[in-house]
């Protein structure tokens, strides 16, 4: 099989491309080596086009396409959302319109299409909460309350068929990518499988950049010498998936796209529920670093709790994770 990657030279985009080498198919990468997470452009070669997927183009003998290429992040403020639609939402628009004869397709979303996560209350069971109020956030009250009595309520796993919720311009994009998606497959007869990753940790993580993953920030800042921040009370659930599970999903689904319906979503993520503050803590350790400083800082775009199921790719793709979160940290401090 000979497979385009976009954004093949960034964190993920490299695991995904020794991946599929590694399995025998031949890679083509698309990357743009855009300035703020790249330090260098190197110059074209065969299986490398150095462009952006806003620029229309022939694909030629491509069997299969993995769009990871994106603008990443939370971002530092509202002055990047015209940044972020013409990379995210204007670049997979361009790239559909280019596919030409190719009819499959593995669409890099997040678990940020969801918004909050899943949580239920005693009293009115499932509930959504609603928007962050910056009240209760400069109170330290970071906790959703029930929207209909106001009492705590209980975070859960979110299932693929959750309310999707997009509550900033990153995640907004990522579910406009996959609404485009599944209206070029239906009216092309392609197929596509959309992931939503977790946050993803592992070799290669960006450093120094205002997008770099939350992992990536406290590495940082313990390689300075300084203790990793914190915001709100560090008790914010997610999920760390590595990025070498999260290559062997992105290649598994690659694969079984010929049969698999018009669009699929699915979860990517450890099936470990783990605070931002552990996280902090258990690098701080690793690295005999000073201990993490919670802050009660916050960011009105952040979602307090999100983690999911990925129940579904175990059963349909026989995917499982092969790192905890111990192991996979531990080998990112010793570099392996």
């Amino acid at each position: 099989m000979k497979v385009l990657v976009t954004g093949g030279a960034g964190f993920i985009g490299r695991q995904v491309v020794r991946e599929l080498t590694g399995e025998g198919h031949e890679v083509v990468v698309l990357d743009s080596f855009r300035p703020d997470v790249h330090t260098s452009r190197p110059e074209p070669r065969d299986g490398l086009i150095v462009g952006d997927v806003r620029d229309e183009r022939t694909y030629d003998g491509i069997d299969t396409v993995v769009h990871l290429a994106a603008k990443v992040g939370l971002g530092v403020d509202l002055n990047d959302i015209d940044d972020y639609v013409s990379s995210n939402s204007l670049g997979t628009a361009v790239l559909l319109k280019s596919l030409g004869r190719i009819r499959n397709l593995v669409y890099a979303s997040s678990m940020v299409v969801y918004g909050e996560g899943r949580y239920d209350c005693d009293e009115h069971g499932p509930v959504a909460p609603g928007p962050r109020r910056v009240e209760d956030l400069e109170a330290g009250h970071f906790e959703p309350p029930c929207p209909y009595c106001g009492k705590p309520l209980t975070p859960g796993l979110v299932p693929e068929d959750a309310r999707l919720d997009p509550r900033n311009a990153y995640a907004a994009g990522k579910l406009n990518g996959e609404h485009l998606a599944a209206a070029w497959a239906r009216e092309t007869g392609g197929r596509v499988t959309a992931l939503r990753f977790h946050n993803v940790y592992g070799p290669g993580m960006p450093r120094n950049t205002p997008y770099a993953g939350v992992a990536a920030i406290f590495r940082s800042a313990l390689e300075r010498g300084e203790a990793p921040r914190v915001f709100e009370d560090g008790r914010q659930r997610r999920d760390f998936v590595h990025v070498r599970d999260v290559a062997a999903a992105v290649v598994l689904s690659a694969a079984a796209l010929p049969e698999q319906p018009a669009f699929t979503a699915y979860n990517v993520g450890s099936g470990t529920v783990t605070s931002i503050g552990e996280v902090a803590t258990e690098l701080s350790k690793a690295y005999a670093g000073p201990p993490p400083i919670v802050t009660g800082e916050y960011r009105l775009g952040d979602v307090r709790h999100i983690t999911a199921s990925s129940e579904r790719i175990k059963s349909d793709l026989s995917w499982k994770p092969a790192y905890d979160l111990t192991t996979g940290l531990t080998e990112l401090v010793h570099g392996r």
